[in-house]
């Protein structure tokens, strides 16, 4: 099995951190506290470029070929021309790691009940410093492949300073 690893190399964007205190205190390291803090930060949105909704966690469902699967939160959402997409999330927190047959089984879901819609399948988890670790997935020539890998820290605004917030504007 194919295991995803986010890239030591790799910069985090700092993002002000829209996580509610009362959540981020309780919050523990599992896939549950990263997919609300992915939810509250828009960490979707901001990664993929489209307004999206959470429109279910934990979809469990029956795929033909594959049987019965779960995944960790769905989204559905806009690009800026209204093209529609679907958006499904593997989330993995503490010492889990992401795979492709998750992936491979997320596409598949989403072809078959969501047909009229573009899938754009993301992986997310947490690194060691607790930045969140993100990553696109499309296939191609019929293999599902990594196509952009992000890695945003949450953090207060006062500690973005003003040339970081300015140095990406167009």
């Amino acid at each position: 099995m194919v295991r995803i690893e986010p890239r030591a190399d790799m910069a985090a964007t700092k993002i002000p951190d829209s996580t509610p205190e009362l959540v981020g205190a309780y919050a523990l390291d599992d896939e549950q506290a990263l997919l609300a803090i992915v939810r509250y930060n828009r960490l979707i949105d901001i990664f993929l470029s489209l307004t999206t909704y959470s429109l279910q966690n934990h979809l469990r469902t029956f795929v033909r070929g594959i049987g019965q699967m779960e995944v960790d939160e769905l989204y559905v959402g806009l690009d800026s021309r209204g093209g529609h997409y679907v958006v499904p999330v593997q989330a993995k927190g503490g010492k889990d790691r992401n795979s492709m047959v998750q992936t491979q089984q997320d596409i598949a879901a989403c072809a078959e009940k969501f047909p009229d819609l573009r899938c754009r399948p993301v992986s997310v988890q947490f690194l060691p410093d607790r930045a969140v670790a993100m990553f696109e997935f499309a296939k191609v020539d019929g293999e599902v492949k990594v196509v952009r890998e992000r890695h945003y820290r949450l953090v207060p605004i006062d500690e973005i300073p003003t040339a970081e917030r300015t140095r990406y504007q167009p």
